[in-house]
């Protein structure tokens, strides 16, 4: 089972929110948690934030019947995406103005769990085929 989290228009430009984006990217949730714990980057925050999210949404689409502890979540996908920006002007010498853009990143975060559920089971897709299909491949 796959759960999903975002944020939006966090104000922060997406090249220093990648970079801690790649420190968690494919790792299990309590592992990332303590990687985001103890980093020194903004982002992390926003990132640990998103993740507990996404953590909730999951359990949540169990029916809060199992817990995420026991199925070992594992960030599946993760990524930041640009946002926004904000253009303002700040004055310049010679009565000139320079631009200046406030930059904003969205965040996407999907976990999914490595144990299966109780619930999925071991199901495997069937495959139709018609009788034209089955009459060509003999033929």
């Amino acid at each position: 089972m796959e759960a999903t989290a975002s944020l939006n228009s966090i104000p922060m430009s997406v090249r220093k929110m990648r970079l801690v984006v790649d420190l968690i990217r494919g790792k299990q949730v309590g592992q990332a948690l303590g990687i985001l714990e103890y980093s020194k980057q903004e982002a992390a925050i926003w990132l640990k934030k998103n993740l507990l999210s996404a953590i909730a949404n999951w359990e949540y689409k169990t029916d809060g019947l199992e817990s995420a502890d026991e199925y070992n979540l594992v960030i599946s996908e993760i990524f930041a995406d640009g946002g926004a920006q904000i253009k303002r002007f700040r004055p310049a010498p010679h009565g000139r103005a320079h631009r200046i853009r406030k930059h904003s990143c969205h965040i996407t975060i999907k976990v999914s769990n490595a144990k299966p559920l109780p619930t999925e089971g071991n199901e495997e897709p069937t495959v139709a085929t018609t009788t034209t299909e089955a009459q060509t491949v003999q033929a």
